[in-house]
């Protein structure tokens, strides 16, 4: 997912998302096919759905890891990986091509309730702000939860409407070292404080209102886009995903040497 200063400072207010459904349905009873569509929302009424967006630039055990994590510690249905077409902050000749970002995630999932897309591509959206309201609007039935690592809750102050985007869903955040501790005491943190539900209650935490988030701990994996670029690691890229290593280098110019927080 896509990020930017706000230019303004404006914190817009908090829209309240619709009252959660009595229960989840099984995972057996998941649409087929499973791929989410903009003008679907009604075939997803009442899932939980967890949103981990980023840039995937590539993709990685570590987000599988959140994933999995995510669909236990919250009871989800699915996590949605919502790769974003480009973030503005970063250059374009330093982040490998969509197509091949996305077939590697896909590679990378391997999980039947881990969902690769490109939505933004279809929303028309930019940054998180927008697409949440976005998701919001064409899946009103649906609980979504904002899916993101420590270092992203540090550094949210600084994206684009960033208290809108506590306001319309539930916010997951997972620990990566070494940024949990200064997140837990960072600007976001304390403004929402009052909000931060309790680990031990984290499944209940599709069905609250927002603002809500929970922090939660556990193991760390090691995985990290930005070492992988370091590395210039072309099997990371090519390794399962039937794409050739050429594609790299064709599709981003030096895909392998921007900075990145691992999304």
């Amino acid at each position: 997912m896509t990020q930017a200063p706000d230019p303004d400072g404006a914190e817009a207010a908090a829209h309240p998302a619709a009252r959660p459904a009595a229960c989840t349905p099984s995972s057996s009873l998941l649409p087929s096919p499973a791929q989410p569509r903009p003008l679907g929302g009604a075939a997803w009424a009442g899932r939980r759905i967890g949103l981990l967006g980023g840039s995937f630039n590539p993709a990685h055990e570590g987000h599988r890891h959140i994933s999995l994590m995510a669909l236990k510690r919250l009871g989800l249905d699915q996590v949605w990986w919502l790769v974003t077409p480009q973030n503005p902050l970063k250059s374009a000749a330093d982040t490998a091509a969509l197509e091949l970002r996305v077939a590697t995630a896909q590679a990378r999932a391997r999980h039947p309730r881990i969902v690769v897309t490109a939505l933004e591509t279809q929303l028309g959206t930019r940054y998180t702000a927008e697409t949440l309201a976005e998701l919001r609007r064409r899946f009103p039935r649906t609980r979504f939860v904002w899916l993101m690592g420590a270092d992203n809750l540090r550094q949210i102050p600084h994206w684009r409407g960033w208290t809108r985007i506590f306001g319309m869903v539930p916010v997951a955040v997972f620990p990566r070292h070494p940024y949990a501790i200064p997140a837990l005491v960072g600007k976001a943190a304390r403004r929402f404080a009052r909000d931060r539900v309790d680990a031990g209650r984290s499944r209940e935490l599709p069905l609250r209102e927002p603002p809500a988030w929970v922090f939660l701990d556990g193991p760390l994996h090691p995985a990290s886009a930005t070492e992988i670029r370091r590395r210039g690691d072309s099997r990371a890229w090519a390794g399962k995903t039937g794409v050739p290593v050429a594609g790299v280098a064709a599709s981003g110019g030096k895909a392998d040497r921007a900075p990145h927080h691992g999304t």
